[in-house]
């Protein structure tokens, strides 16, 4: 069965940290590229960032220089470190994993509050 199960989520002040996990299982993690997505109230859900199986990384311009992404194979499991959060980083966040060769997989999400 496959899971992909968030964690590190929660509630924190503007100009805080966050680190989510995404922890992966049932599948050949290190032949997916992974992805956080994230879907506010009343939006639609958007693309964060990604890790590709070759570590290669990209991410929405809006968190460019605050958020980095990384992967351990070993672990099965990627992190998403959130740092200088904003009140418009407030979303539920979403782990996604994608091939073009298997079906692609969503986590369940973890609610993310950045609030004073």
């Amino acid at each position: 069965q496959v899971q992909l199960v968030e964690s590190g989520g929660g509630l924190v002040q503007p100009g805080g940290s966050l680190k989510l996990s995404c922890a992966a299982s049932g599948i050949q993690f290190s032949r997916y590229d992974m992805a956080w997505y994230r879907q506010a109230p009343g939006k639609q859900r958007e693309l964060v960032s990604t890790i590709t199986l070759g570590f290669v990384t990209t991410y929405t311009d809006s968190v460019k220089g605050r958020f980095t992404v990384s992967r351990d194979n070993a672990k099965m499991t990627v992190y998403l470190r959130m740092n200088s959060l904003k009140p418009e980083d407030t979303a539920v966040y979403y782990c996604n994993a994608h091939s073009i060769l298997f079906p692609s997989y969503w986590g369940q999400g973890t609610q993310v509050t950045v609030s004073s």
